[in-house]
């Protein structure tokens, strides 16, 4: 990198405009929400700074390894070991802690346990107390108690400001630590250079769920450091630039006027320039207050689009942080020119659009993505056109994307739902004839168990491992093709799809009643135990959980169980049979008898209750899963975040209604969860829903109208809510609406 480059685009500062100020929130929403809740137990989600979808997420690292410290930080723990600039929220693997700062005092406290710093990583770290730590969208604190230093984070888009206040105002160094890698994730390549005494500029490459991925950086500091030390591993480099695996910087600063240091770092998945221009357009004449500020209002803004009326602080907590959690992925990804790396490893152009990535598809296509239809459709357009980018890049549409990689992680071909429930609802934004051929290419692929599906209308499990996970969900993806298909006046196709949603049939049992693995002759596979997690025929679930993953066609479902009152039995048996004694998966979480809300695949069960001679009990199953497995605390979540779907479930449940089958463009009723909730959608349209009568003994609902009129059965339409009314629940303390034809 040349010096005059960088010279160059700091004299672009004097050209940029201001961040225009984000609307102020009208009321103090942001006091609900506690980032906390999920750090501790199975939620796995991180408490730093970033934006809605920002590309920076701020947050503290404990510095350990393993299951629990995914994120980066597990709320039970009492080091941090540094302050990186991306995190991943509640998913099963860990990944990415890119460009980490810590802040020290020198000498360094003469009791370091050998043991805690190989545990950590790094002899850098410092205790800190609860006590003195804090968040709130947008804004983290912490008190590194070794040190005496007050540690501030905050955020924009594509940029991370640290506010480092120090105690000893000549006594301050700043650790810059290139080969952090803990978990799956494991440094290839890094590079440091100092440009002047105020400025770096750098990159980490690593290698892990994301098999390439590139963060370049650069970072101003607000005072000028008097000393800088460049190591690869022990050994120190006599020179201003530096490239290794594993490289550190030691920045010296003798004295602070002031008392404390600012640090703004941009980022940027194609070079280190970029990293600066980003820095330089988003935050260059932000002081750390008016950032913080910033950062607040645009939360603010988006969090006022659900108003909810409750007495109830620890529900108003529960609902406003899974809000918040909803809008931390996807996450932005091009460069403020619109560049990025591509799934090919190529640099590409955004044209007309951002490109995003971090989609945890297999979690999300169930419930966070109808959200996001209906909150923020205006980047919902986006996000699709980042599947379409990565499909041309890659060659398919992304499983899983992540930093711009492939990652391949879990099943199915789920932005067929995604892009179904987009066009299916009205958006527009986005090529769908070049959609609807890519997710084609998806179910007509080879790989992934699809040619044994497509020969013999199921997955077999001679042919590959999780086989009727599998053929379910390709069932479910094929319906969603279908629906596409027939939107767009393509009869053949659509029959032809819609024929493939029903191999699900291929693999229910009529005898014991649940969903079966086969071999390729059609031999039910021996030693069925439908409580069993490592039979390798369902991915991370049972018999119980997979059996009912029909969300398409669930009347055909309770038909196979026998009818209404057969449907509701087998049901009341999956709440009711206890989990057995043998071991379980670490994700297997959150459980009401065999029913796992800590997963997936049970997500939709509670509502299948509509299908039955005693429709109130999606109700009752819903409330009782609210109130039982989601907690205003630090463990308060029962299962991994999942990029906002274990969030966007209790807020479609709190509200009233679910998406079962997105691609339907209806929701079941269910049981609203407070008096009132406002929700402001596009073109300023208001949909308010209240509960008359709510209560702790009134929890069924007796009568629903929308607008006036009765709504006779157990469904709504998007097309209905969208014009915007009152959607009104009368409830009662005992059950009224018992079915439904």
């Amino acid at each position: 990198m040349r010096y005059t480059r960088f010279i160059i685009l700091l004299m672009i500062i004097a050209c940029q405009k201001q961040p225009e100020k984000a609307a102020e929130a009208e009321d103090n929403v942001l006091s609900y929400v506690d980032p906390f809740i999920g750090t501790g137990g199975k939620g796995k989600t991180y408490p730093g700074a970033s934006v809605p979808f920002g590309m920076v997420q701020l947050s503290p690292d404990n510095g350990r390894s393993g299951w629990d410290w995914i994120s980066g930080y597990f709320y039970p723990d009492s080091v941090i070991a540094g302050f990186s600039h991306t995190h991943l929220s509640g998913t099963g693997i860990g990944d990415l802690y890119d460009i980490s700062f810590m802040p020290v005092s020198y000498p360094l406290p003469q009791e370091r346990s050998d043991s805690l710093i190989k545990s950590v990583g790094s002899p850098y770290y410092s205790l800190f107390s609860h006590d003195k730590e804090k968040a709130s969208p947008g804004y983290y604190q912490v008190f590194l108690e070794d040190y005496g230093i007050n540690v501030e984070l905050t955020a924009t888009k594509r940029t991370g400001l640290q506010k480092y206040s120090v105690s000893n105002k000549d006594s301050l160094q700043i650790v810059l630590n290139l080969g952090y890698a803990r978990n799956w994730d494991s440094t290839t390549d890094t590079h440091i250079e100092v440009i002047n005494d105020s400025l770096i500029a750098g990159y980490r490459k690593s290698t892990g769920w994301a098999p390439d991925q590139r963060v370049y950086f650069s970072s101003v500091f607000s005072e000028a450091f008097e000393g800088v030390a460049l190591y690869t591993g022990d050994s120190i480099v006599n020179s201003t630039q530096a490239t290794g695996k594993n490289l550190q910087g030691v920045f010296t600063f003798k004295t602070l006027e002031k008392g404390h240091i600012t640090i703004k770092t941009g980022i940027s998945s194609v070079s280190a320039e970029n990293a600066l221009f980003n820095l330089t357009s988003e935050s260059a004449r932000l002081s750390f207050d008016e950032a913080k500020t910033f950062a607040a209002d645009t939360w603010g803004k988006e969090l006022n689009k659900i108003k909810v009326t409750s007495g109830d602080t620890q529900r108003l907590t529960s609902f406003y942080t899974a809000l918040y959690q909803s809008m931390l992925a996807p996450t932005l990804f091009s460069d403020i020119n619109g560049q990025y790396k591509g799934a090919d490893g190529n640099i590409h152009q955004a044209q007309g659009y951002d490109r995003y990535t971090t989609f945890s598809l297999w979690d999300t296509f169930r419930a966070e993505h109808p959200l996001l239809t209906i909150l923020h459709p205006d980047r919902v357009d986006d996000f699709i056109n980042s599947m379409l980018a990565h499909y041309d890049e890659y060659g398919y549409l992304p499983v899983w994307d992540l930093a711009g990689n492939e990652t391949n992680m879990m099943i199915g071909y789920h932005a067929a739902p995604v892009i179904a429930d987009a066009y299916l609802k009205g958006l527009r934004g986005f090529d769908i004839e070049k959609a609807y051929n890519a997710i084609k290419k998806s179910a007509e692929a080879d790989h992934f168990g699809l040619n044994s599906y497509k020969k013999l209308g199921y997955v077999a499990a001679t042919d590959d491992n999780e086989s009727v996970s599998l053929t379910l969900e390709y069932a479910y993806d094929d319906w969603c093709i279908a629906q596409v298909a027939k939107a767009l006046n393509k009869p053949d196709e659509y029959e032809r799809y819609l024929s493939r949603s029903e191999n699900y049939l291929n693999l229910f049992d009529p005898e014991t009643k649940f969903m079966r693995a086969k071999d390729s002759l059609g031999n039910w596979k021996s030693n069925f135990n439908p409580t069993q997690y490592n039979s390798g025929d369902y991915i991370e679930a049972n018999a119980w959980h997979y059996t009912w993953f029909v969300p398409h066609q669930p009347e055909k479902l309770a038909e196979l169980m026998g009818g209404k009152e057969a449907f509701r039995k087998k049901l009341d048996a999956l709440f009711n049979t206890p989990q057995s004694d043998s071991p379980v998966p670490e994700w297997i979480s959150g459980y009401i008898g065999q029913y796992v809300h800590g997963n997936e695949p049970c997500h939709h069960i509670p509502y299948l209750y509509n299908y039955t001679d005693q429709p109130w009990q999606t109700g009752k199953k819903v409330r009782a899963i609210m109130d039982q497995l989601y907690k205003a605390e630090p463990a308060g979540l029962c299962g991994n975040e999942d990029c906002g779907q274990m969030s966007a479930w209790y807020i479609f449940s709190a509200l009233g209604f679910y998406p079962l089958d997105p691609a339907s463009g209806e929701y079941e009723l269910g049981v609203p969860l407070f008096e009132e909730v406002s929700l402001t959608l596009p073109g300023d349209k208001k949909l308010l829903i209240r509960a008359e009568g709510l209560s702790d003994k009134n929890r069924y609902v007796s009568n629903v109208t929308f607008n006036g009129k009765e709504i006779n059965t157990h469904k709504i339409s998007h097309e209905l809510l969208s014009r915007g009314g009152e959607l009104i629940f009368l409830m009662a303390e005992e059950p009224a609406r018992n079915t439904f034809d």
